[in-house]
């Protein structure tokens, strides 16, 4: 039996499993390593967050983002993005280095189990362990607007489900959202020649400004602090301090998780999209359905002015809405055990464990817990410490007689010396 398993080889599920190796844990690690940022995103998109904002997390330090660029010839600078694909080929290089070997295969089931839980992976094999880290990332938690969910795949998809834009070069195409993902889905379309429109519900769009130089004046730095979610104090306590945001009330947690951060484009992104998209902010969906050659939108405007448009594809990029009944690996029975917070999130503890004990979540499902950090990278560094804290706690608890190891005092390939509770 494994001390842990953790599900999900993305940046949160390879930070918790580099903690974890180091901290002496027998476990296993299952998923594609930084499979959402490889099968998922379109090429040619950039990181919105900051290079020295989006490293993977190993105790040690020694796997960051600005260590990998070096190593291979490429910028690491403050506000400069980088590209999805450097992203991921760092994900991978941090996955050779700073984790145990990542088992690929899918986990279809995660149940109760006598002494903790039973996995079974997509080929049937199952696997026991004492605790779960859950760190699935955002794809089982894809949302679609209404209007559109019983229309057929090859008229409408998630901007989520496109690694190549290429199928949709010389056609029509509408982009839902008023999101990064939409506004720079939006660009790459339209460079390759795609006739592209986005409609969003908000009146007008966002655009993030680009960030003060990283060296000002003193005076600047304190008005304005630098974070990893942005300038400003807001941010950065957002960002910098997950552990007292989950001490507020319920309520306000539950409106900023909700609100902060919301839709909103890059600088460098602006120019692409305005000069080259048409834009329809103050529009929502209706209704919509099929029609020969493509898909008819009934939409209305802010105040109420019906209009009709039809087009080949529509994208929806409506972002992710993390549920725990969209968990479904989970067994029925762990599932419906599961206490969960006014929006679907399951409830977690301070230490990431949910309402059943061993089972941890990380990542965008902890957002309403922890704060608008746990949607980014940026929140892998203290998900992953303070998860494996919570893991190594609650093996303890367990019944007189197994070992708990310690945290090797070397390399993650040492065997750890273990001892009793």
């Amino acid at each position: 039996m494994y001390d842990l398993l953790v599900v999900g080889a993305g940046p949160y599920g390879l930070s918790i499993a580099s903690h974890a190796a180091a901290a002496g844990l027998n476990l296993r690690v299952f998923g594609r390593p930084m499979a959402s940022w490889r099968d998922h995103m379109p090429r040619g998109m950039l990181l919105k967050s900051e290079p020295w904002a989006s490293n993977l997390s190993d105790p040690q330090g020694r796997w960051r983002l600005d260590a990998y660029c070096a190593q291979h010839g490429l910028p690491a600078r403050h506000a400069h993005p980088i590209s999805v694909e450097a992203f991921a080929a760092y994900g991978l290089w941090f996955a050779r280095h700073a984790v145990p070997e990542v088992d690929e295969r899918t986990v279809t089931e995660v149940g109760s189990a006598p002494g903790g839980f039973a996995a079974v992976t997509e080929d049937g094999e199952t696997l026991h362990a004492r605790t779960v880290a859950m760190a699935v990332g955002v794809m089982p938690f894809v949302e679609v607007p209404a209007a559109l969910r019983g229309l057929h795949p090859a008229l409408v998809t998630h901007s989520s489900h496109h690694s190549d834009l290429g199928q949709f070069r010389g056609k029509d195409v509408t982009v839902v959202g008023g999101g990064q993902a939409a506004l720079e889905t939006a660009a790459l379309l339209a460079e390759q020649g795609t006739r592209v429109r986005v409609l969003a519900r908000a009146d007008r769009l966002v655009w993030n400004d680009v960030p003060p130089p990283w060296e000002r004046p003193w005076w600047q730095s304190v008005r304005s602090p630098h974070s990893g979610l942005g300038p400003g104090w807001r941010n950065w306590f957002y960002s910098e301090r997950p552990s007292l945001f989950r001490r507020l009330p319920e309520p306000t947690r539950a409106r900023i998780a909700a609100t902060a951060l919301g839709p909103a484009g890059a600088w460098w992104v602006r120019d692409r999209v305005e000069s080259a998209v048409e834009l329809l902010p103050g529009h929502e969906i209706a209704a919509a359905g099929a029609v020969p050659g493509g898909v008819r939108l009934d939409i209305v405007s802010r105040d109420g002015a019906p209009r009709t448009l039809e087009t080949e594809h529509v994208v929806a990029a409506t972002g992710f809405r993390a549920r725990c009944d969209r968990l479904g690996m989970l067994s029925a029975d762990l599932r419906g055990t599961l206490a969960a917070l006014p929006d679907g999130s399951p409830e977690v503890g301070r230490e990431f464990e949910s309402s059943h004990p061993g089972l941890f979540f990380a990542g965008l499902v902890t957002a309403s817990g922890f704060g608008p950090a746990m949607r980014f990278v940026h929140g892998a560094t203290f998900t992953a410490g303070t998860l494996v804290r919570g893991v190594r706690r609650r093996l303890r608890t367990a019944p007189a007689g197994w070992m708990v190891p310690v945290p090797a005092s070397g390399s993650r390939h040492e065997s750890p010396s273990p001892v009793r509770p």
